[in-house]
């Protein structure tokens, strides 16, 4: 097949593309490099079944010939990134997703939006299901990564009513690997920056709210058995395994052998309590679910980093 991947020079979009021409696909990688980096597609720019468009999706684009699948995750997703391209994470939202519904209309492709978990807001139902409606700040400093993919959703359903698309929404919870920018300001980059550093690593709050984390594979596979499925519409994609954020500074210096200080700093406005999603949805639809647990992640990505720097 032919696969259209805006944001393909992100972190996830890097790891998708490279997964998607090992299982023998064409991929054309749109980004704009506002916070995706050629170097995590540096190895697929030799490779003649890979093409890379420097392109901002918030404008309209023409692609020729087929395209069979169009999987859309161009955005800032990091609280560091939406705070410092607040617009800019909007019009993804709204003209990226808009252009790139377009484009898989015009060429009769399977749509898959990347839309996250921080639709649930600082949620008060837990574990989170999809028929959660969320509890979001419009207003807040998060509100417009929030909002934008809220949007994005909604916008989504209406080409899938009106024009008949076959669309999938899936709702990435925290996601890490290799090819993670260490400076995002998310958790696990910072504690990895810090470690390689020896500085103290940063919790937020008492270290008592929660995060679930997936392995990059994971949500890759989940990502692809979402695409290639019938159903339509939001699916929770995301680790079960909620995590206390003290707990996981703990389990980082066992992995790393480091010896370093936590330090405690005031919780940011409206930083999630907690956040664990209900996976029943994709285990009945799709028979996915995560492999690989924390501990094993975490060293393979601090071993990445390792030989990487």
């Amino acid at each position: 097949m032919r696969v259209l991947i805006t944001g393909g020079a992100g972190f996830i979009g890097s790891h998708l593309s490279r997964k998607l021409i090992e299982m023998g696909n064409e991929v054309i990688c749109i980004d704009n490099l506002l916070t995706g980096n050629l170097s995590n597609i540096e190895d697929l720019m030799k490779r003649k079944e890979f093409l890379f468009i420097k392109h901002d999706i918030t404008k309209p684009i023409f692609i020729e010939g087929e395209i069979h699948q169009v999987f859309h995750l161009a955005s800032p997703a990091s609280p560091k990134d939406y705070a410092q391209y607040p617009i800019q994470t909007l019009k993804a939202g709204a003209y990226g997703t808009h252009n790139a519904l377009g484009i898989a209309l015009h060429k009769k492709a399977k749509f898959l939006l990347a839309s996250t978990s921080e639709v649930y807001g600082d949620p008060l139902e837990h574990p989170q299901k999809e028929t959660y409606w969320g509890n979001v700040n419009p207003v807040g400093p998060r509100g417009v990564y929030d909002e934008a993919k809220r949007f994005a959703e909604a916008l989504t359903m209406a080409y899938n009513k009106i024009h008949k698309l076959d669309v999938k929404i899936a709702r990435i919870f925290n996601t890490y690997g290799p090819f993670m920018r260490l400076d995002d300001g998310r958790v696990i980059p910072n504690f990895i920056n810090q470690a390689l550093n020896d500085e103290p690593l940063t919790v937020f709050g008492n270290g008592e709210h929660t995060r679930s984390f997936c392995y990059i594979d994971d949500m890759i596979e989940g990502l692809i058995k979402l695409m290639e499925s019938d159903f339509n519409g939001p699916m929770n994609l995301g680790s079960p395994e909620e995590w206390k954020i003290k707990e996981v500074a703990k389990l980082f210096m066992e992995i790393s052998g480091k010896k370093l200080e936590i330090k405690y700093l005031p919780l940011p406005e409206d930083d999630p309590h907690r956040r664990q999603p209900d996976i029943s949805l994709a285990k009945n639809v799709l028979n996915w679910e995560p492999k690989i647990r924390l501990r094993e992640g975490l060293k393979r990505t601090w071993e990445h980093f390792l030989k990487k720097l």
